[in-house]
């Protein structure tokens, strides 16, 4: 059995998640979130998260994530983020469209987690100096870009550092139920609990369709969130057809389940090759993304038996595995049993 592993966005949305916004576009509904649903979500929000929220519903992550942050910087200001980080890397511009050109700045740190020494130093260089970009906002990633994830003591140690400086803190939570389930806390330990500010509550990739929640902790952030959202274009009139989608993935445990799978086949996979002596496991995966060094050959071996995996965008021989929410059990053990078999014949 062939299966991708090349992203969790390749699979579709869940089948009640899917059913519920084909039942909430029948009828009427006031628009711009204006209706009953959407205000249905963000209870169900303050309460998974323990405490009153405000909730920003937006179609992309890399809205939830721009929007969010610049609601938290001025244009002069600095955001602080892993030199691997999705915002530094893979957004395009839109970080600094959205914020009116602020300056992201990479903070180095093993296993794409930001090294506390170094975040200290550079918000506590040349503060009030006109001359010079002013630290402004922390994010972090919560999976990182290489698999890894923040311990909530690591979580605490970057937000004490950032609330010392006066700093707003980002959680960008594109695999925030991932995290979760591998940390075993509960959604407000790692989050306003841990000292975070506004997290990007990320679903897409784990069942819905388009449908993705600014979660804001800190409140005096939300009236300027309100205006930068309909700014933006991601005010949508009907907001019922995103808030229809959250509202059936936080339903029944529905987002925990579907981390879940996607967490034990990653488990397996990285089980399985971490068995065949000629694969390196790079950074060990704690959630549904795992890096690994393969030996000349493999790879294309895998892809040309019709297995598929991102390659090529680092070092020799290095791929990028992600299992999700529909990554089925066959599959894994038959991509493993194809590296093994590779394996045996060098």
């Amino acid at each position: 059995m062939k299966v991708a592993f090349t992203s969790d966005n390749i699979a579709g949305a869940s089948d009640s998640v899917f059913n519920a916004m084909m039942d909430a576009s029948q009828g009427d509904a006031m628009p711009y979130g204006n209706d009953d649903m959407t205000a249905e979500v963000t209870s169900i929000l303050s309460e998974l998260f323990e405490c009153d929220v405000d909730v920003f519903l937006v179609s992309t992550g890399t809205a939830a994530n721009v929007l969010s942050i610049s609601a938290m910087t001025p244009p002069w200001g600095s955001v602080l983020c892993h030199t691997e980080s999705h915002l530094l890397n893979d957004e395009s511009t839109a970080p600094e469209f959205y914020t009116g050109g602020a300056r992201f700045v990479g903070i180095g740190g093993a296993d794409a987690k930001m090294d506390p020494t170094l975040l200290k130093k550079v918000v506590t260089q040349k503060v009030g100096d006109v001359h010079s970009c002013q630290a402004s906002a922390v994010s972090i990633s919560q999976v990182t870009e290489v698999g890894s994830v923040y311990s909530l003591a690591e979580i605490r140690v970057i937000t004490d550092i950032a609330k010392e400086a006066g700093l707003s803190v980002h959680m960008d939570g594109a695999r925030f139920a991932n995290a979760l389930l591998s940390l075993g806390c509960t959604p407000a330990e790692m989050t306003w609990k841990a000292g975070v500010d506004i997290v990007s509550f990320g679903a897409t990739k784990n069942g819905t369709m388009a449908s993705e929640a600014i979660v804001v902790f800190n409140r005096s952030l939300s009236k300027e969130l309100g205006f930068r959202r309909k700014r933006g274009g991601h005010l949508h009139s009907k907001m019922r057809l995103l808030s229809s989608q959250m509202k059936a993935y936080l339903t029944d445990d529905l987002w925990r389940k579907n981390a879940a799978h996607a967490n034990a086949m990653m488990v397996l996979l990285q089980e399985g090759l971490a068995s065949i002596p000629s694969v390196k496991i790079n950074t060990p995966a704690q959630a549904n993304m795992l890096f690994c060094t393969l030996p000349e050959g493999m790879a294309d071996h895998l892809l040309a038996e019709g297995f598929a995996f991102y390659g090529g965008r680092w070092e020799e021989g290095v791929v990028r595995l992600v299992t999700s929410f529909r990554t089925p059990k066959e599959g894994v053990e038959a991509f493993v049993e194809c590296a093994r078999q590779f394996d045996a014949s060098l």
